[in-house]
């Protein structure tokens, strides 16, 4: 093909749009061991969330999840309702999320339920990999009672794998996975730990305290390796075998539910295989998820090497505010837009700032709106998240 002639195969797509789609339910509730494998997998120290003697005291009388948790107890961690319709020889990436917390804590013991739509599309051209598709899907988590925990609008990247390998961005960006000298990783140490130490005790800043240009404590992440990235791909509960069951939305005409999205050759699941072999459904051997840990699979589909996830990085925005709002605070909102992944070797930097208040917000409630942003070392830009956060007076 040429380059005038290569585009999407939407036939698929278009007759979907804005209808609710299926997609995996987990089968189990809620446990302290899916809370404390999640927190321990986004590196989060806030004792409310594993430290059970610290809990009980807390206001909640026990451990209660973060914020993020909602995308851990989904399944496909919010991809699903931006990734509808077969594309033949495609590939996936995240490109952001959208989130609102609506102030319900999950508990152990509670059971979130999704209800999915595919919002909308549109193509643009990029040089990763030519025409690319922006999709947008929405998700409803509510818990056991009908009550709604959270809303999310994740942004699907979709585009021809064969493309973007031919391109080749990455490969020209990207030097060496980076050596670290022992002094350089002394200092991300530091820097890790007394962001550890910097909220530990939860205490939440008031909104007449705080001001604009107020800097948020920096945080790093790093340097991530095949090992980190590992560990929070199976902090994920829909990639344990058997966790999910396939559900469809009710009056839907062929409904979009576990259908092959087009993935290109070697990176789709064996369903009916995975019924008796777990590694044809655990995504770090097969799918569409083998190129984060695989750098050779990296490289078919454009990644140049091995690299973090998306859904990843939208958590760790959520819980680094939260970590700051302390356990009278509550995130509200977050946007979040991916703008490029985290390599393994790389390091990410958290750097925030207030830069507005709200006393009078459309929740009811005073707002503190957040200037998020997420870097490597040599300063290129991963996320760029605004974010409002609800303090005491």
């Amino acid at each position: 093909m040429t380059e005038k002639t290569i585009e999407l195969d939407l036939t698929d797509v278009d007759h979907r749009v804005g209808k609710p789609v299926g997609g995996g339910q987990l089968w189990d509730p809620c446990s302290t061991s899916d809370i404390r494998r999640w927190v321990m997998a986004m590196d989060y120290p806030n004792p409310l969330h594993w430290d059970q003697e610290f809990a009980r005291e807390s206001r909640y009388g026990g451990l209660v999840a973060p914020q993020s948790i909602a995308v851990a107890l989904d399944y496909g961690h919010g991809a699903q309702p931006a990734c509808v319709g077969r594309i033949p020889g495609s590939h996936l990436i995240f490109g952001g999320e959208e989130w609102w917390f609506y102030g319900c804590p999950v508990r152990p013991g509670d059971s979130l339920r999704q209800e999915r739509r595919f919002h909308d599309y549109k193509v643009a051209e990029t040089k990763f990999a030519g025409p690319t598709m922006f999709s947008r899907g929405d998700t409803a988590h509510r818990n056991q009672h009908g009550v709604l925990v959270a809303r999310e609008r994740s942004t699907a990247i979709r585009y021809l794998a064969a493309e973007a390998k031919k391109r080749g961005m990455y490969d020209n960006q990207l030097g060496a996975v980076k050596s670290w000298t022992a002094a350089e990783l002394a200092a991300v140490d530091e820097l890790r730990h007394e962001w550890l130490l910097s909220n530990r005790a939860g205490v939440s800043p008031h909104f007449d305290e705080v001001k604009v240009g107020d800097r948020l404590p920096r945080r790093v992440i790093g340097p991530h390796t095949i090992a980190s990235f590992t560990t929070e791909y199976r902090a994920f509960l829909f990639n344990i075998w058997g966790t999910f069951h396939w559900t469809a939305p009710e009056g839907v005409d062929d409904p979009w539910i576990n259908q092959d999205p087009g993935w290109t050759e070697g990176f789709g699941f064996d369903e009916d295989g995975a019924r008796i072999d777990p590694r044809l459904r655990d995504g770090l051997y097969v799918g569409p998820s083998r190129g984060h840990i695989d750098a050779d699979r990296a490289g078919e589909v454009g990644m140049a090497r091995a690299y973090g996830y998306g859904a990843t990085m939208g958590a760790w925005c959520t819980d680094y505010l939260a970590y700051w709002a302390g356990n009278d605070g509550l995130v509200r909102h977050t946007k979040a837009d991916f703008r490029g992944p985290a390599f393994e070797g790389d390091v990410t930097y958290f750097d925030a700032e207030i830069v507005g208040k709200d006393t009078d917000s459309v929740w009811g409630v005073p707002l503190v709106q957040v200037k998020l942003r997420l870097t490597d070392q040599d300063g290129g830009l991963l996320v760029a998240c605004t974010a409002e956060v609800e303090l005491p007076y």
